[in-house]
């Protein structure tokens, strides 16, 4: 089998450093994870990709344009194709995005979004994310994502979290076959992965191997501006990281 592989969240440089120390393969990187992670600044992205090349990482974005759902108007959907041609050219490794319509994969989205990926990049990585999640059969799912072009799904089988949903994982899994690999999101943890990957089958595990940071001041909470980030641990990755490894 290939090697297993472990991507850790992330969004700022610490998170990086901590990836790195804990032995993670790749980074998702995204801003405002506290709203499940939206497209990072371009600030943001240069001030992480020379730490992640000389930490020999590699760096996915998140294309995300807006919270909430996934069914995209036009507009949000050419914001998303500029954000990931911006992102192309700044240097990341791969791209990390999801168009829903009606309960479904917005499949005509998804392949404008692609097609125009691909024609700024053709071998830049894709990921479709979470936004399989919400749709009514992820299993059936799997057939469009693949036919949509990405080589990669981010899942927890439409479930809370990725061990809740670790059946349906494993139908994906088989549904995919070698066209396209699975990877678990949602909850993971070190206390949970091993009976994960034995339950669902997949390669590749997803996690943001956080812990809380500083608590927000009552002052900051009460103006509403939301809770202060979680901070990366690169004692949690490398735990990951050896269960990936022993599985």
């Amino acid at each position: 089998m290939a090697r297993r592989l472990l991507e850790i969240c992330v969004e700022d440089v610490a998170g990086v450093r901590a990836a790195i120390a804990g032995g993670a393969d790749r980074i998702e990187l995204c801003g405002a994870l506290a709203l499940g992670g939206l497209t990072p600044s371009a600030g943001l992205v240069e001030a992480v990709l020379p730490v992640a090349r000389t930490g020999g990482i590699r760096v996915h974005a998140i294309v995300r344009p807006r919270p909430g759902d996934f069914d995209y108007d036009a507009g949000a959907l050419e914001l998303a194709i500029g954000e990931a041609r911006a992102l192309i050219a700044a240097g990341v490794d791969g791209l990390v995005f999801g168009a829903t319509r009606g309960g479904e994969l917005d499949d005509a989205a998804l392949r404008r979004w692609t097609d125009a990926v691909r024609t700024a990049s053709p071998s830049v990585a894709l990921t479709l994310h979470r936004a399989i999640d919400v749709v009514a059969d992820p299993v059936a799912a799997v057939d469009g994502a693949i036919a949509c072009g990405f080589d990669r799904i981010l899942t927890s089988g439409g479930a809370a979290s990725a061990p809740e949903g670790a059946a349906t994982i494993a139908r994906m899994v088989a549904r995919a076959g070698d066209r396209c690999r699975i990877m678990a999101g949602a909850g993971v943890r070190p206390d949970n992965a091993a009976a994960l990957l034995a339950a669902s089958g997949v390669a590749d595990l997803h996690g943001s191997a956080s812990r809380a940071g500083r608590d927000a001041t009552e002052k900051v909470k009460a103006l509403g501006f939301g809770p202060p980030p979680r901070q990366t641990d690169a004692d949690t990755v490398r735990a990951l990281r050896d269960i990936l490894d022993r599985a």
